[in-house]
């Protein structure tokens, strides 16, 4: 093949090539209404798939299509003053990954049920925790040791059974509104003159979350700048991190590396696996971890078994 026909053959792979977007940003929109407009007419004519949440602290979304729309996307969003600078993480994927584009307006871009309490301004969230690159972050262990830096877990309670930071604090949340409650118990207040490092999937979480907690007196609160994500990218299982991660596409979780162990326990059996699936008895639909030699009983207990049994 020659040169002419390579590179013939690589543009019409390019131009079939699909991409998934990531983003957020925290900014001050004073219309969301509007920019929820221009969004879902801009995400129309590029024929993109996927679901933005915009409210009166910013925007955040995931969004999947043809390679050349999406940076058409990028480009444009960007051209909105509280846009700039916002940055977009790329993933494998395409518009075929979301059943339709979804483009609304709420109180929250992450539900917290703390629309009051988050302000903010052109730099971001207002008193949130000091932001660490991954590096920062294995300095600041180093630097203190372990007693004195926690890790504190910023996800929903069933996403760290496959995968958390070492000795990380888990909370016991099963939604993200639940933190704001959650912060006020006793027995938190160990930690609260510790180096707390709070951690989720990309960032956005601790966003708020940071916040919430030095409004709850943690005095000393950081954040991971891209979150889990960039820090696997970074470290894959060489780090502070162990296990896999947990993602909201048909995945469900994501290994860094081939040395990754499976921590979560087979509700069974309880022998090690990264597996969910959710319980086969429709009315509960509960997620689960289950292993493959477990797996001709799908569900998550005797009496999910017995309603079966009766159908």
């Amino acid at each position: 093949m020659g040169l002419f026909e390579k590179n013939e053959s690589y543009l019409l792979k390019y131009e079939n090539m699909e991409k998934v977007i990531l983003y957020y940003k925290f900014a001050p929109i004073s219309d969301p209404d509007a920019v929820r407009l221009w969004q879902k007419n801009l995400c129309e004519k590029l024929n993109l798939k996927g679901r933005i949440i915009i409210s009166s602290h910013g925007i955040n979304g995931t969004l999947g299509g043809d390679i050349k729309n999406v940076k058409e996307y990028v480009k444009e969003t960007k051209t909105f003053k509280s846009f700039k600078g916002m940055a977009f993480k790329w993933s494998d994927g395409g518009a075929s990954d979301f059943p339709k584009l979804s483009v609304k307006v709420r109180d929250e871009i992450v539900t917290f049920n703390a629309a009051d309490d988050i302000k903010v301004d052109e730099n971001g969230v207002i008193g949130g925790g000091k932001h660490l690159s991954p590096k920062k972050v294995n300095e600041l262990v180093e630097k203190y040791g372990e007693d004195e830096v926690v890790f504190f877990d910023g996800r929903n309670k069933y996403e760290a059974e496959v995968g958390r930071f070492k000795n990380a604090v888990v909370p016991e949340v099963e939604t993200t509104s639940d933190f704001k409650k959650e912060l006020k118990k006793a027995k938190y207040d160990d930690l609260k003159d510790k180096k707390v490092i709070t951690y989720c999937t990309g960032g956005i979480r601790c966003e708020v979350l940071s916040m919430l907690m030095k409004k709850s007196g943690f005095k000393d609160v950081y954040q991971i700048d891209g979150g889990i994500v960039k820090y696997g990218e970074q470290f894959g299982d060489k780090g502070y991190w162990d296990g896999s991660l947990y993602v909201f596409d048909k995945r469900m979780t994501q290994k860094f590396s081939e040395e990754a162990k499976d921590i979560g326990s087979c509700i069974h059996c309880q022998s090690k696996t990264s597996n969910f699936e959710n319980c086969v008895n429709k009315s509960c639909n509960k997620l689960i971890l289950i292993c493959k030699d477990c797996f001709s009983n799908n569900t998550c207990s005797k009496n999910c078994q017995k309603i079966l049994s009766l159908a």
